[in-house]
């Protein structure tokens, strides 16, 4: 098992016994560092540096601009062992997810070394003659990112490696719940720009530690030119107002609320295997985290059977054993949540067929620890269509296939969704213009597990936006059209005359 201790040293993380954040870990509830908060007044001077960089940064050359990404994925790469298990420390999830989660930041800063040579613009046919149009992206300005706790590391990543090949510095807020997996990686990160070398200008890539108020003082900042901000659709109402007041732009990654279909054309196999890593892991702390079964009636039982067999067979313990498959919730609050909305959805008509219940308190007194819910509803209730951050799935009969799709996309929140079916009718009616309504639509196999090569995000209370692969890198750019005249007249567009012969 890794030794803490020996990852923070290897780390060379800035911790003092006298900070004033502590940061626990929900393994054992044991307070493992504390951190200093960064004085609020300082946050105005921290985005006035940013601000500076970009003014130079942006003139250095985007193939080379991406070479500092490449450097910053050789730095993860010699430290990725350290990393994945400190973050199974701060947030709880098994070592393979933590692995994992650094894994994806390696990643996506190979996808962004390509990318850096392919900011794309377009000539367009000119309605005028011996005119031009075109196309050209140019850096955005400083980005603020605020990551959730669940995912320190690669939602980091995955923005700060768009923005540094755009043109743009960045300035970190991790979740005061897990700072320090968020340092390590931006440590990692200042590295690489030593590596780098003078062309990299000072304060290219900062850091903020606090809370709410410190994240609400860095949106509010005019330097801000993008925010991305990672959490609870509360959360990304608050920083979607900010932001508009001042005409900033955003990208949200909001609540997700994701449903499988299990047609009567499903292999059961394919499903059982899909629904239980998206329910349990990260202990159904996942944006993408499978919640709703719409299941065909003629398939419930052995479907529901099936699950509490596996469910039954889950280890769930230390994150950092090899065996583990659950860890722990990541606070109090998170597991008196879990109980409230069991209490609610049976309250509603719902049975709890397994699961529910704190375990492993004789062991670890100060964690929470529980066993995966599994919940039968009559029909799809208010409790529902809510967003519970926990290991709870609903599961829900139907007989016909246009039913399950409306009460799958009956929610508020359009994250992830998934089918499992042989029938290519069904599956193309899914991923087609009446099926899911939301941004990742998924056949045979669950809602998590995004891949870096694809755009990552979600509709409705989601929040819209997209990042990570494809063409997100646009939104930490600006666009400009020009219109270039190489002839010596002035015609103007649409055929206007102003006083011309």
């Amino acid at each position: 098992m890794p030794h803490l201790r020996n990852i923070l040293e290897d780390l060379e993380l800035p911790i003092d016994g006298n900070g004033d954040l502590s940061v626990i870990s929900p393994i054992d509830g044991s307070t493992i560092a504390k951190v200093f908060q960064t004085p609020l007044n300082d946050i105005s001077q921290i985005a006035e540096r940013s601000q500076a960089a970009f003014l130079k940064w942006r003139n250095i050359p985007a193939p080379r601009r991406g070479e500092l990404v490449r450097l910053w994925g050789e730095e993860l790469r010699a430290c990725k062992e350290q990393i994945g298990a400190l973050i199974s420390f701060e947030v709880g999830k098994i070592l393979q997810e933590g692995l994992g989660e650094v894994q994806e930041a390696i990643d996506i800063c190979d996808l962004c070394v390509g990318q850096s040579r392919q900011l794309f613009g377009k000539t367009i046919t000119s309605e005028r003659p011996e005119h031009r149009m075109m196309e050209q992206w140019h850096p955005l300005g400083p980005v603020a990112i605020i990551t959730a706790f669940n995912f320190p590391c690669a939602v980091f990543a995955w923005n700060a490696a768009n923005a540094l090949i755009c043109g743009d510095p960045i300035i970190l807020k991790p979740s005061e719940k897990s700072p320090l997996s968020g340092i390590a990686t931006l440590n990692a990160l200042l590295r690489a720009i030593d590596k780098f070398g003078d062309e990299a200008p000072d304060d290219l890539a900062q850091v903020i530690i606090g809370g709410t108020t410190h994240s609400k003082s860095l949106v509010s900042n005019p330097h801000m030119a993008l925010v991305s901000a990672t959490g609870s659709t509360d959360m990304g109402r608050s920083v979607a107002l900010s932001v508009a007041q001042r005409f900033g732009r955003r990208i949200l990654e909001l609540g997700g609320n994701n449903a499988m279909i299990v047609t009567a054309h499903a292999n059961l196999d394919l499903a059982v295997r899909a629904i239980v890593f998206g329910a349990v892991g990260t202990c159904g702390q996942r944006c993408t985290s499978l919640r709703r079964i719409f299941v065909h009636s003629s398939l419930s039982k052995e479907l529901l059977n099936r699950i509490e067999q596996a469910y039954a067979s889950l280890k769930i313990g230390n994150p950092l054993n090899e065996d583990t498959l659950v860890g722990p919730l990541i606070d109090k609050a998170a597991f008196e949540k879990f109980q409230s909305t069991l209490n609610r959805a049976k309250s509603e008509g719902g049975e709890v067929r397994s699961g529910g219940e704190r375990v492993l308190q004789d062991v670890y007194s100060e964690a929470y620890y529980v066993s995966p819910a599994l919940v039968k509803m009559p029909t799809q209730t208010a409790i529902m269509r809510e967003e519970t951050f926990a290991p709870i799935l609903y599961i829900v009969d139907y007989d016909d296939f246009d039913t399950a799709i409306h009460l799958h996309n009956d929610v508020p929140q359009g994250l992830s969704s998934c089918i499992i079916s042989d029938n290519m009718q069904e599956v193309e009616y899914f991923l087609g213009t009446n099926g899911s309504d939301c941004g990742i639509a998924n056949v045979n196999m669950g809602p998590s597990g995004a891949e870096i090569g694809g755009a990552f995000g979600g509709e409705k209370e989601t929040g819209g936006d997209r990042e990570t692969g494809s063409d997100a890198w646009r939104n930490y750019m600006r666009r400009t059209t020009n219109a270039i005249n190489y002839s010596h007249d002035m015609p103007l567009a649409q055929g206007i005359s102003f006083g011309q012969d």
